[in-house]
């Protein structure tokens, strides 16, 4: 009780300080080149995808559709965590202002959640056209894609707003120390020096409905997906089908795993170095094998892109 006075009479917590990746100086400019890297391969390849798809009339499909607002979620969350990391290892400071970790907190989470769902929906997108090819246009009509992106943003923000202001109704009056490389909110809790009993039950009840829903909504589509591609007669149509829904399906299954990994596994297994890691593989590594597994495997894609100096050039004539 003295010591639970004791951290209740110190001063709220006005910034927080984020983790580096090493104490030496020459390991930080190398995580500082990595990231920028990073960063730039990233943004680079999703802004392609984007710009491709916007400019090449026959992109403008319900799957390239939502293959750009892929891209977007990828640019902004790679964008919100990566760019801050890289100034602490650069500058050797580490602060953060409350304001700055709150917003970083409301679009991770905003774009994790969009990517889930997003993924969900080009899951169901293959689904109707390989299932059902003949009911395609009239299932996959424009009203329709443009209402799912919308309830996929919407519910998205809500979402980050629900999860943002739950974990900022903690206190925060002890150690302002954040063992991850952005505000992330596993690590807000177990900073906080109030009950988090409420926020781990949300984290894991949301968990266990969305992602077991998402879960058993993909997979039970790629079921009955690769058992109508396993019937198409011709062994090139076969391939065809495989090569563009396999690629998707391990991002998913490589984006869900990390996610739940860093969320909802038990404290007595988490540690720096594996919430560090489990962090960069669903922030930092979707956002760069997206654009090279939907656009290298991709013929459409890659032409969108080899034409987009003349689609500029075009423009601007």
């Amino acid at each position: 009780m003295a010591v639970r006075n004791q951290i209740a009479n110190q001063s709220t917590v006005k910034d927080f300080l984020l983790m580096t990746f090493s104490d030496e100086h020459d390991l930080q400019i190398l995580h500082f080149v990595i990231f920028l890297s990073t960063y730039f391969l990233a943004a680079i390849g999703n802004c392609l995808v984007v710009i491709a798809v916007v400019l090449n009339h026959h992109l403008h499909t319900p799957m390239y559709f939502f293959l750009v607002n892929l891209s977007l979620t990828d640019i902004c969350v790679i964008s919100t965590t990566v760019p801050k990391s890289m100034a602490v290892s650069l500058t050797n400071s580490t602060l953060i202002s409350f304001s700055g970790c709150v917003t970083q907190i409301f679009f991770v989470v905003m774009c994790v959640t969009a990517e889930l769902v997003i993924l969900a929906v080009m899951a169901y997108d293959r689904f109707v056209a390989i299932c059902h090819p003949l009911q395609y246009k009239l299932i996959m009509n424009w009203d329709a894609c443009a209402q799912m992106a919308a309830a996929t943003w919407i519910s998205s923000v809500l979402h980050a707003v629900l999860q943002t202001g739950v974990t900022f109704r903690l206190s925060f009056c002890g150690s302002n120390i954040i063992e991850q490389f952005f505000c992330d909110i596993p690590q807000l809790q177990k900073i906080s020096c109030t009950d988090t009993n409420v926020n781990e039950q949300l984290i894991l009840i949301l968990g266990l409905i969305v992602d077991s829903f998402m879960f058993i909504f993909i997979f039970v589509s790629y079921g009955y997906i690769f058992s109508t591609v396993l019937k198409i007669p011709s062994v090139q149509g076969r391939h065809k089908a495989f090569s563009t829904c396999t690629p998707h399906l391990a991002v998913f299954s490589l984006f869900i795993t990390t996610g739940v990994l860093s969320y909802m596994r038990p404290k007595s297994l988490s540690s720096p170095t594996l919430d560090m890691i489990s962090a960069v593989f669903y922030t930092v590594l979707p956002p760069i094998l997206n654009p090279i597994i939907y656009s290298l495997r991709n013929k459409d894609i890659q032409e969108g892109m080899w034409k987009i100096p003349l689609q500029i050039k075009k423009l601007l004539a």
